[in-house]
């Protein structure tokens, strides 16, 4: 009875991370510093990493934001319906995976994504912060695991 009882819990953990999207291919994370501290290298390529989720999409949840222990953020973005990250991921670790993508943002770019997230979630949003525009890093992502840890 014991070892029965053992091996149910052992599968239920195993089970309470979430695998969304392809299965993952790349053997092991990039830390968000080491791809953020050079991102032209890593842009067109498969690249994998690891951080808690810090925002997801609340419309269609296809995009989740990750951060590390020293503030790095990226965007994970994905295209509707293709996977969805859940909005109770928020908190927790995720590793993602996807090709690495740099985006050339106008001011009036930026202004007009700023105004459409701040719909979504309900938040109040001031055009005057944007000064001009920016280069952005994002990974279209492909797949995805959220841990349950």
């Amino acid at each position: 009875m014991k070892l029965v009882l053992s091996a149910v819990l052992l599968g239920s953990i195993a089970l309470a991370d979430q695998k969304l999207g392809n299965p993952l291919t790349v053997k092991e994370a990039m830390p968000l510093a080491t791809l953020m501290a050079e991102p032209l290298r890593w842009v067109g390529k498969t690249v994998q990493v690891r951080g808690r989720v810090t925002e997801v999409c609340e419309m269609a949840g296809c995009w989740m934001n990750l951060t590390d222990s020293d503030g790095h953020l990226l965007r994970i973005k994905v295209e509707d319906g293709v996977l969805v990250f859940p909005k109770d991921s928020v908190g927790k670790q995720a590793i993602a995976e996807g090709t690495l993508e740099k985006h050339e943002m106008s001011r009036d770019q930026l202004i007009a994504e700023g105004r459409h997230e701040a719909e979504e979630s309900g938040r109040k949003f001031n055009a005057a912060k944007i000064r001009g525009g920016k280069t952005v890093y994002q990974i279209a992502g492909s797949g995805a695991l959220i841990l349950d840890k």
